[in-house]
């Protein structure tokens, strides 16, 4: 490469110039002489993209490089990257599809579009011998997809564990430490913006199902979308469930579970969401507030822990700008980066076949022979009891039960079952233990 080629600059458009775009727009004009060193080339903003002219927030920035027009934008021929933050399906996908066809390498933050059709985005890569990266979709700051990607790339990954949404955290860990219910921590949240003024797609669990379907597409090699992930939010966790879990020396996270397990004919993938008791001696017990951490398990390299961060625009465009040095880097290179490596192409487990602990709260009739009548129905469907714990209340009593490592259709029969007894007031809580002894 001569000296010439190395001065030319990589030319970069920003799709969306909202809370991260704006701190993305603003690094690479304030940042421009490091970047420069680092990427090996002047690295240029050349427009940005918007639904709307005019904003406050633009106002810091020059208005030359605002237009309307994000379709002629990223299929200029000047431009060498298009870096993509307006998140959701359209007109992202359209958008990306396009530049990728002319020619412009692409960076995205989009973990939605990504977990609904990643795969027609890196055929679109391959087809131009052009790179796709997108460490900002998952985890904010913190870097988690580039290790399991490439610095991985060598061993075996077993099991990936995390916390990967920092307004539910947050909730669980204010209805922890306060003792509130869910509404007034999920208030609270709200006030201080860690929630949307809708927050379904965050305390549904859809935001970390997304996260989940990365996540274990890079770890075990696999495609999993989304659609493949069993999503459960928190919306059902009560101050009484963060209690029972205290009882225990647990505290309830919300996690998104990406194992590696034994299937029917061979292994397969299993990926799962849902709010979960973890020994407060576990690492991600400790995770507090709007944080967030990816705990990892790999054959050779043993348990690996991943924390920070986990959105807000600083974090995220910082995860941006770091996929965008090592983008332009290959562009003046002429080299790709990693593609999508879903050589594995294992089986996705259904739900119903993943296994493990159940913690399960019965209100029951406080009379004789109640407890030995609840434990055989856990032993007719399979289930062993790990612990129980029996407390009278005047004519009603409530049986908490800990039970071993079950599969989950197994548990949901054994509910099934209890809740048809004559005796049974209701089935008060079920929810999965995680991260401690079998």
């Amino acid at each position: 490469m001569s000296t010439q080629e190395s001065d030319k600059p990589v030319r970069v458009a920003l799709l969306g110039c909202g809370v991260v775009g704006t701190q993305v727009a603003r690094l690479i004009l304030e940042q421009a002489d490091d970047l420069a060193a680092r990427a090996g080339a002047p690295v240029e903003l050349a427009g940005i993209a918007v639904r709307r002219l005019g904003l406050e927030r633009d106002a810091e920035l020059p208005a030359e490089l605002f237009t309307t027009d994000a379709e002629a934008l990223v299929t200029r021929p000047d431009v060498d990257v298009v870096v993509e933050v307006i998140g959701g399906i359209e007109p992202a996908r359209t958008l990306i599809l396009a530049a990728l066809a002319g020619g412009a390498s692409v960076v995205s933050a989009n973990k939605a579009l990504l977990a609904e059709d990643g795969p027609t985005l890196y055929a679109a890569a391959e087809a131009a011998g052009r790179d796709l990266y997108y460490e900002a979709a998952v985890a904010g700051a913190i870097p988690i997809l580039r290790p399991l990607r490439e610095s991985l790339a060598g061993d075996k990954v077993t099991r990936v564990l995390g916390i990967v949404n920092g307004t539910t955290n947050f909730i669980l860990d204010k209805m922890d430490t306060s003792g509130a219910g869910f509404t007034e921590a999920l208030e609270e949240a709200q006030a201080l913006g860690y929630a949307e003024a809708d927050p379904t797609a965050d305390v549904e669990g859809f935001d970390a199902a997304a996260k989940a379907a990365i996540l274990a597409s890079l770890a075990f090699h696999t495609r999993v979308t989304a659609a493949d992930v069993h999503r459960e939010g928190i919306a059902e966790v009560t101050a009484s469930d963060v209690a029972s879990a205290r009882a225990m020396g647990c505290v309830v996270k919300l996690l998104a579970i990406c194992a590696l397990e034994d299937g029917p004919d061979g292994k397969a993938v299993s990926a799962r969401v849902h709010p979960a008791m973890i020994p407060a001696s576990h690492p991600l017990a400790s995770v507090r507030g709007a944080y967030n951490a990816v705990f990892v398990e790999s054959e050779a390299a043993g348990q690996l822990m991943f924390y920070g961060p986990g959105a807000g625009g600083a974090p995220t465009a910082s995860a941006v700008l770091g996929d965008l040095v090592t983008v332009a880097r290959n562009r003046i290179a002429d080299v790709r980066g990693a593609g999508e490596s879903a050589y594995a192409d294992l089986p996705i487990l259904p739900m119903g076949s993943t296994e493990t602990r159940y913690h399960v709260q019965i209100d029951v009739d406080d009379k004789a022979g109640v407890l030995a009548a609840v434990a055989q129905a856990f032993a007719e469907h399979d289930v062993s009891i790990q612990t129980v714990r029996q407390e009278g209340r005047g004519d009603d009593a409530q049986l908490v039960v800990v039970s071993h490592t079950a599969s989950d259709a197994d548990l949901a029969s054994t509910v099934e079952a209890i809740r048809r007894m004559a005796f049974v007031r209701d089935v008060s809580s079920v929810m999965r233990v995680e991260g401690g002894p079998e």
